[in-house]
């Protein structure tokens, strides 16, 4: 091998072990590698800045801005009530989670698929009480699984399948052909998820656990006489077993019914009475038919989507000390909706509007982002402090940004677009519309995964273009001599570590020409080598950087390189027996 194909070999053996073992995030670790490269001349600036002009970290930029478009019109309110639902326990809900994302996943394209879950999945684990840590790597690599089941489920399959048929025109393959041993490997791996996974991944508290705000609000919302929750049971809505909250009482008509049972039905206008924290406030602005209760006129009114939720303690010189919230009109003059107050660290008793202020009562409002800064230094409030989440969403736009999802989807599936331009038009429809502010699509991109994405693709230049994983794919393969069965477990292992360090993409094409002149050199079949190619290539679950999905959950699940080695590792001993069992009885040498 030329020296440079050594050092690239060099610094993927260091760049491992930094991920692995210190408190660098993968960013940083790889854009440094891709420095260390580009300064000693391995790769040009145009190899080194390639990743950021890539049509993959176009289309995952692309989709969080879809994606925040749902968050917020409340369209994930949607899954969480529709698919994910209310499960007894950590076993049924990750059943729950990863039949769905795993039979989505073998028709449509799993960048959405998973970055439409991600949120769903971090609100409902809160309303649930469990970690997100346990839910969010087993969501990615079942939506990896799903992929293999059809011939479109991966973009390495249909690369893989161009590559065959330009070749061998003759062996062209059917869509489902390769359901044979994919619905058996994705059967196998979930299986594995479900039993193992659970055991594999500790639940690791959320770092800001320890400090959160233990102050208990009384929350008042009012049920909307349009909305979809008139005339159903408070089980039925919802509202029964919410975590960090308790329905009190319902105030109907001038009458209050303070024992609410299960099956109490719920009318329009209802004014509900909660006991809860500021994130238990923040739940239920997420809940479709549920609105902050009118204390006299509104100055917010359809203006859900420059809406922040904001903490402020009463001054000793607010003019509204002594006087109730309802009449003193405190909507009118500030511009802001109270939807919580808070006393001394607990909540106080009864009606919300009948609530009489004094110094140091804690408001949760919901306010204008002009408020903050025209009252940060008002006499009114001693302090302000914005609330960590998002104020009511927009419900009303929720099925248009879900049409929107779903055109997106449609039209790369179809193949009249690639789905880089489908996620562009569908991120430019989504702003347009007003499914989503510019500020929340801003807000909505995970910088971290995106410049993880782009800095792999340098490693991965490195690698190709050095000669390096050529060099790799022809001594392995030189390794298993005359032996069909051997040939086949080394293609498989080959391209399994190859995808670890590149794209699949990547690893199947540097591979497929190899593969192919291998099995003609041995006189065999070569079409049981090109499917392992596909689910090797597909079987990304040893490192995050390995696929862009397990890059996407990366942070949001709070893991560590060596939660991916440990899960990931297992999980691709499975699937390889199965795959490499399986693979010759369909298509024999």
């Amino acid at each position: 091998m030329p020296l440079d194909a050594w050092i690239s070999l060099a610094v993927v053996l260091v760049v491992f072990p930094l991920m692995a073992f210190s408190r660098l995030g993968p960013d940083i670790v790889l854009l440094g590698a891709v420095i260390l490269l580009l300064t000693l001349g391995v790769i040009d600036p145009a190899q080194a800045l390639g990743g950021f002009s890539s049509t993959g970290l176009f289309t995952v930029a692309f989709m969080y801005v879809l994606v925040a478009s749902i968050r917020e019109t409340g369209g994930i309110d949607l899954i969480i009530r529709h698919v994910l639902g209310r499960p007894r326990s950590e076993g049924r809900a990750m059943a729950r989670l990863l039949l769905p994302v795993a039979s989505l996943s073998g028709f449509l394209n799993n960048t959405p698929v998973v970055a439409t879950f991600i949120p769903a999945v971090l609100s409902w684990s809160r309303r649930l009480q469990l970690s997100a840590h346990r839910l969010l790597m087993p969501l990615s690599f079942a939506s990896i699984l799903g992929g293999t089941i059809t011939l479109f489920g991966t973009s390495t399959n249909l690369v893989v399948h161009g590559l065959l048929v330009e070749r061998r025109p003759d062996l062209d393959m059917g869509l489902f052909d390769i359901a044979w041993v994919g619905v058996p490997v994705a059967v196998a791996g979930l299986l594995y998820l479900l039993l193992m996974a659970p055991r594999l991944l500790p639940a690791r508290r959320d770092v800001a656990s320890p400090f959160a705000n233990p102050r208990e609000y009384t929350i008042e919302m009012e049920v909307d006489p349009a909305g979809p929750l008139v005339n159903r049971s408070v089980e039925e809505a919802g509202l029964r077993h919410l975590q960090e909250l308790f329905l009190v009482e319902i105030e109907r008509d001038g009458n209050v019914v303070s024992v609410v049972g299960p099956g109490e039905r719920l009318k329009g206008g209802d004014r509900l009475v909660f006991a809860g924290t500021s994130e238990g406030a923040v739940e239920l602005q997420q809940m479709r038919g549920l609105v902050p209760s009118r204390h006299g006129e509104s100055s917010l009114e359809k203006e859900f989507k420059e809406r922040r939720l904001v903490e402020a303690v009463v001054s000793d010189q607010c003019q509204f000390v002594g006087q109730r919230i309802r009449d003193g009109h405190f909507r009118t003059l500030y511009g802001a909706a109270v939807l919580a107050v808070c006393r001394g660290g607990e909540r106080v008793a009864g009606n919300l509007g009948q609530v009489r202020l004094q110094p140091a009562d804690v408001l949760l409002l919901e306010v204008r982002p002009p408020f903050i800064e025209r009252h940060r230094q008002s006499r009114d409030f001693l302090l302000i402090s914005q609330v960590n989440g998002q104020a009511r969403p927009n419900h009303e736009k929720a099925w248009l940004a879900w049409s929107i999802l779903a055109a997106v989807v449609a039209l790369a599936t179809l193949g009249v677009m690639s789905m880089m331009n489908a996620a562009m038009l569908g991120a430019a429809a989504a702003l347009i519309t007003g499914c989503c502010s510019v500020g929340a699509a801003k807000r909505g991109l995970d910088t971290q995964v995106l410049l993880t994405i782009a800095a792999s693709f340098g490693l991965g230049a490195a690698l190709e273009h050095s000669g390096a994983a050529q060099a790799l794919a022809s001594g392995v393969l030189g390794l298993a001599g005359s032996s069909p069965w051997a040939l086949l477990v080394a293609v498989y292992v080959l391209v399994s570590l190859l995808t670890s360090v590149i794209t699949n993409n990547a690893a199947a094409v540097i591979t497929f020409p190899v593969v192919m002149a291998g099995a003609e050199a041995l006189g065999v079949n070569p079409m049981p080598y090109v499917v392992a190619v596909m689910f090797a290539a597909s079987a990304s679950f040893l490192t995050p950087i390995g696929y862009q999905t397990n890059l996407m959950v990366l942070g949001p699940g709070g893991y560590r390189f060596g939660d991916f080695l440990r899960v990931g590792g297992l999980l691709n001993l499975t699937t390889a027996a199965v795959a490499l069992v399986l693979i010759p009885l369909v298509w024999p040498f």
